[in-house]
């Protein structure tokens, strides 16, 4: 019985990830066609914050995903606020880089996530590193150093835009894991507060800016051509898509199996974005890539080892004190002791310093 159970868990896991390529490749195609008919990504991330807001509340609901969320004002302001300001500018500056370069080049570049993400546990969090981990970031650079060189369709602001996204996701991951460590809030809930806030903070900037100047350009919306509506609706819907079952997968599996199916997933999207979109690339410009990816599982299975390494070391402690094994309790003890280090790191994914 509990075979026939794995087995399905790891069905359900191989069709989730398999529906999170389909959905993301699809959302990165159809966003890239988008802007170019349609170049105002302040409207493009309002569209995806507005499905947010609008899906999330009733589908959460009906799926009984608790409510629950406790923040005093202070951590309400401190954390949540802020979380909220980078959701919003790191979606735009993902939009302008998918719009100035290439998908396939803009998902290389953010493939220096780790990078960023080792950079800023270390001042934020004062998370010290394996010298593994430090060895994995040099294909990641050189890799995309070797895209960028040779990109054909080479574009600075494209460039900088996802630099500035990547770093702006790494920070969201690091604080979004604070709350959820934190605060104990849902996941997904956690997703829809951020979104909903998002949303309201800056309607009346996108009403100021972008809405002024779409009123001035009829022309996007007349002749009965809805097709820009359409693919806007469309991102909007996929967007929130991916979120959904990209949680879904964290939440059911562990870290380094998000990591490598995250990972694996970016390659996929580069390769559907090649083939669709049909943007030219020459061999070296591929090479670079790849070499990127395989830096980001080198990097993910050094996590992994600094972890396990770290679930040793708190399962020490216990086992170096043999005169407390004739105790009642003992092995209770030993057994809560390690279950739940490990459950704080395993669901988690950061070493809490």
């Amino acid at each position: 019985m509990s075979g026939s159970h794995q087995a399905r868990e790891v069905l359900k896991v191989l069709f989730l990830c398999l529906l999170w390529y389909i959905i993301s490749s699809s959302n990165n195609v159809i966003g890239k066609m988008l802007l170019n008919e349609f170049p105002y990504p302040m409207t493009v991330t309002m569209v995806q914050l507005t499905s947010i807001t609008v899906y999330s509340g009733p589908f959460f609901n009906l799926w009984g995903i608790r409510r629950f969320a406790a923040f005093s004002w202070n951590y309400y302001f401190k954390i949540i606020v802020p979380l909220a300001l980078g959701k919003f500018f790191t979606s735009v500056f993902s939009h302008v880089s998918i719009w100035k370069v290439p998908v396939s080049y803009a998902h290389t570049v953010k493939a220096t996530m780790p990078f960023f993400t080792v950079i800023l546990s270390r001042i934020i969090l004062r998370e010290k590193q394996t010298c593994g981990v430090y060895v994995a970031l040099v294909p990641i650079i050189s890799g995309v150093a070797v895209a960028t060189v040779t990109e054909l369709s080479f574009d600075m602001l494209g460039l900088v835009s996802a630099l500035v996204a990547t770093m702006g996701f790494s920070l969201q991951n690091i604080f979004s894991k604070k709350v959820l460590h934190d605060t104990g809030v849902h996941h997904l809930r956690l997703l829809h507060i951020l979104g909903r806030l998002a949303f309201f903070m800056f309607l009346p900037v996108w009403l100021l800016l972008d809405f002024r100047q779409l009123l001035q350009q009829p022309s996007l919306f007349s002749n009965g051509d809805y097709r820009v509506v359409a693919l806007l609706f469309t991102d909007g819907v996929l967007n929130w898509l991916q979120n959904i079952v990209a949680f879904s997968v964290l939440s059911l599996v562990t870290p380094l199996t998000y990591a490598v199916a995250s990972a694996s997933k970016r390659i996929v999207v580069i390769a559907v974005s090649l083939f669709i979109l049909g943007n030219p690339v020459t061999l070296t410009n591929v090479c670079g890539m790849l070499l990127a990816i395989f830096g980001v599982l080198m990097y993910n299975k050094a996590k992994y080892d600094a972890r396990e390494q770290q679930k040793h070391q708190l399962i020490l402690p216990y086992s170096s004190q043999p005169s407390r094994k004739s105790k009642a309790g003992f092995n209770g003890s030993l057994s809560n002791g390690y279950y739940k280090s490990s459950a704080l790191i395993d669901r988690n994914g950061l070493q809490f310093v």
